[in-house]
């Protein structure tokens, strides 16, 4: 296998956990390079669910090294919740699993402050998960957010909690009418997570470099999608990290050169959580019916998903801002019993057809569907495992999203379990 980067080309939940986890049986090392835990990655383990928010879905197979990179914001609650529950269904967090010294830490007050000020936004709201995701990639920005490493040395970490807070109590006080935090309360807490996390802990750019040096096979693990990517995404509808693939090499401390492939995972529909244009979205009874079929429900939240047809305007943006080399398809088998398929390939604004993804939010708030209508398949695709055993107009799909976005389709998800996959022209 060569060296893959997995991106999502939509608005995330585009089914990369699964995608990682079965290319992973291939790759030596897998390694998260930016999020935290807002994104959730589920995977289907002989019939086991699993949803992964922080550590990299190659976890669940033994023998490979997970790396967690200084991209990654990380509650160390829920790291700590996340190698328990592991732990009890029997899989190894051990020497396996390194976390980068340089990655920022969510406080508790991170997560008040994104409650807060969500509350505000009235009709605006970006739909953020309340994690804290937001306001501490703010912190980082702004030079004064905490490290993993400050915890090993407490009296800096001291300095650095009680620097914050007085800003921070101040702005929940006057501004939110909220209660303000204790210093001491979070120190204390915070050395106990220092006790259990400190032996994950390590220079990521150093062993990333030795991997890349000794010829390990890595698999690099984005989180969300393209779309929500804070530079190329739906702004202000948007993560607050790079869910693109420089994402994975800022969030790790390595260089492009060091990548091979790139593939892009999209569902064989599209999808939405939270605030913000979508302009495939069905509100009617096929809506309802992607959803429904799909088990449309967020890993993370259990927020319904808004659904929609394939938009192919997303995905040449995507393919666009990724250099992609490879399309993944999921969820295929959702579209099994549609007599029609529509697809969206361009957005009508005011008296002209846009076909390039518009940057202005103003604009594609204003812009309606271009469909074109697609055959269904007479026979479901559940659990097909050759591509040459899909039904005929399951490969016109296909290959009408290859031609339309000019990227070679490589994988096709025909199911929720692991077994439940095509892959197509490369091995695995």
């Amino acid at each position: 296998m060569s060296n893959i980067v997995v991106v999502g080309t939509q608005w995330g939940d585009e089914g990369k956990g699964k995608i990682i986890d079965c290319l992973t049986e291939g790759a030596e090392v897998v390694a998260r390079s930016q999020g935290g835990h807002n994104a959730g990655h589920t995977v289907y383990v002989n019939g086991k669910k699993f949803i992964l928010h922080l550590i990299p879905s190659g976890i669940l197979h033994q023998d490979k090294l997970c790396i967690i990179g200084n991209g990654v914001v990380i509650n160390p609650k829920a790291l700590i919740e996340e190698i328990d529950d592991l732990t009890s269904n029997n899989i190894k967090v051990g020497d396996n699993l390194k976390i980068s010294k340089n990655a920022h830490v969510i406080m508790p007050y991170h997560e008040a402050l994104d409650g807060k000020k969500e509350l505000t936004m009235g009709s605006k709201k970006i739909g953020t998960t309340g994690r804290g995701i937001g306001p501490t990639y703010m912190d980082k920005a702004s030079r004064n957010g905490i490290r993993m490493s400050d915890l090993l040395w407490p009296d800096l970490f001291k300095e650095k909690l009680n620097a914050n807070l007085y800003e921070v109590n101040i702005t929940l006080e006057r501004l939110y009418n909220a209660p303000p935090f204790d210093v001491d309360a979070i120190f204390e807490q915070y050395m106990k997570y220092k006790d259990r996390i400190e032996s994950y802990l390590a220079d990521v750019t150093v062993l990333m470099d030795d991997c890349i040096k000794s010829r390990k096979k890595i698999l690099y693990e984005g989180a969300q999608g393209t779309l929500l990517d804070i530079d190329h995404g739906t702004y202000p509808y948007v993560t607050s990290s790079n869910a693109s693939v420089g994402g994975a090499m800022s969030g790790l401390g390595v260089g492009p050169k060091c990548v091979d492939e790139i593939y892009g995972v999209t569902k064989a529909y599209t999808t939405r959580v939270g605030g913000g244009p979508f302009p495939t979205e069905l509100l009617d009874e096929t809506g309802q019916r992607l959803q429904q079929t799909g088990s449309e429900f967020g890993a993370t939240t259990g927020r319904a998903r808004r659904c929609g047809w394939l938009d192919l305007v997303v995905l040449k943006h995507s393919r666009r801002v990724n250099s992609l080399t490879g399309l993944v398809i999921t969820k295929l088998d959702i579209l099994d019993g549609f007599k029609k398929i529509q697809v969206c390939t361009g957005y009508k604004y005011k008296n002209s057809v846009l076909t390039d993804f518009p940057s202005e939010i103003s604009i594609l708030e204003n812009c309606t569907p271009v469909y074109e209508e697609f055959d269904g398949w007479d026979k479901p695709v559940l659990g097909i495992k050759e591509f040459g055993n899909l039904p005929n107009k399951a490969h016109d799909y296909i290959k009408m999203i290859e031609d339309r976005v000019n990227v070679p389709v490589v994988i096709v998800s025909t199911g929720q379990s692991r077994e439940d996959i095509i892959f197509k022209g490369i091995n695995k």
